[in-house]
């Protein structure tokens, strides 16, 4: 307890030379506190990018509640190929779980890159090819499914020898990417036999910081036909709207080794799972804690130069080369803190900026996103970069002689 009472002693010193060099020393307290926002602030918009680029990883409706996606899927964002583990029997899983008073429907999603040659030049161009479960007034990946006729009608309760639509929905992005409109047939290698047609061209709203992503929705079955998933009858996601919380204890038993995705923990959730987002996120706190620790042990050793009279008078009054090294460390902590507060902020205005340009000069929507997470992670940057920071500083302290200093 005495221990724990000197300790809080110590930290109360640190915070109150910190507070003193508000008025000794404010332009250098100012850099290297602005030096650790800086810092943090790069961080944060940077880890807001990553969350808006894993929250276009899964495929999202407006009226989706819930994502049921295989435990150990690799889900990428749009613009690559999924590669994913698939679930499995997905017709029968959705009907189940729309059976279910609470829910109003279920929709098993599958997702393929499918390369589709342009109507004009013959030249391959990869699409994000969507086959869903149609149903009337829905939508998937911004694009209408009342073009497509309802239901799954090639599917025919799972001897896929029902009636061959060919329907197929494009967005702007692909229409154009191929140069097709409404009536073009669809040619690709991957089709076989089997051929599609455009029966719609809508303005989808899906896009990644990167831009429109060139994106086609058919029929689930069809899909499954010519890719090879019709084998197990396999889809990557099933989309379930209801709105009852209730609902999720049962989807959690539907398939073994799933994870169900709540709308609110999408972003945080992909994080964990898609390898660029995560990079970007750990590069992003990598550098922060680099620059930041350069800064603060900097500035930090310098003022621990230019105080070595305080520091002999501390030892003068009877605290030990220990006890003014935890001074110094406080000291070194607290400015880090400082900059940590401070970075946060510059970080909301950096999401903010990056939205604001995205839509200005792409006409994209939200590219960066702000989660709560990233308040506890500024704030744990920012200790690391003070204990780190403090180091160089200590080590100078040690180094000063009381007597030599006093005696001048």
């Amino acid at each position: 307890m005495r221990r724990l009472r000197r300790l809080g002693g110590l930290v109360g010193v640190g915070v109150r030379r910190v507070a003193g060099r508000v008025r000794t020393s404010p332009i250098r307290l100012s850099l290297s506190t602005v030096g650790v926002a800086l810092a943090v602030g790069l961080m944060v918009s940077v880890a807001g990018l990553s969350l808006g680029l894993a929250s276009e990883s899964v495929v999202a409706s407006e009226d989706t509640d819930y994502w049921i996606v295989p435990e150990q899927s690799n889900v990428q964002s749009l613009a690559v190929s999924t590669g994913s583990v698939k679930l499995s029997r997905v017709h029968d899983a959705s009907a189940r779980i729309g059976a279910d008073s609470r829910v109003d429907y279920a929709l098993p999603v599958l997702l393929e890159l499918v390369p589709i040659e342009d109507a004009v030049t013959g030249e391959r161009t990869y699409i994000f090819v969507a086959g869903v479960v149609a149903r009337p007034d829905a939508e998937l990946l911004g694009l209408p499914l009342d073009p497509l006729a309802k239901g799954d009608p090639h599917y025919a309760n799972g001897s896929y020898n029902g009636t061959w639509t060919g329907e197929a929905v494009l967005n702007d992005a692909a229409a154009t990417s191929i140069n097709a409109s409404t009536g073009t047939t669809l040619d690709s290698r991957r089709l076989a036999n089997r051929s599609f047609s455009v029966v719609n061209v809508s303005a989808g709203a899906t896009s990644t910081a990167l831009g429109t992503v060139p994106v086609a929705v058919v029929h689930l079955s069809e899909l499954q036909a010519v890719t090879g998933s019709a084998t197990g009858d396999q889809a990557d996601q099933i989309l379930v709207h209801t709105n009852d919380r209730s609902v999720k204890a049962s989807l959690e038993g539907l398939y073994p080794r799933t994870t169900v995705v709540t709308r609110s923990g999408l972003g945080a959730q992909q994080v964990s799972t898609s390898n660029l987002p995560l990079a970007l996120a750990v590069s992003s706190a990598a550098t922060a804690v680099l620059v930041g620790v350069l800064f603060v042990a900097t500035v930090m050793g310098l003022a621990v130069s230019d105080d070595r009279a305080s520091l002999g008078a501390l030892a003068a009054v009877g605290l030990s080369r220990r006890s003014r090294s935890v001074v110094v460390a406080v000291e070194t902590v607290t400015v880090a803190l400082m900059g940590g507060v401070l970075g946060l902020l510059l970080g909301v205005f950096g999401i903010l900026g990056i939205n604001a340009g995205g839509q200005e000069v792409f006409g994209l929507g939200t590219v960066a996103r702000f989660d709560p997470r990233l308040v506890a992670l500024a704030v744990a940057v920012a200790l690391v970069i003070g204990v780190l920071g403090a180091v160089y500083p200590v080590l100078l302290s040690r180094r000063t002689n009381p007597l030599e200093v006093l005696s001048r």
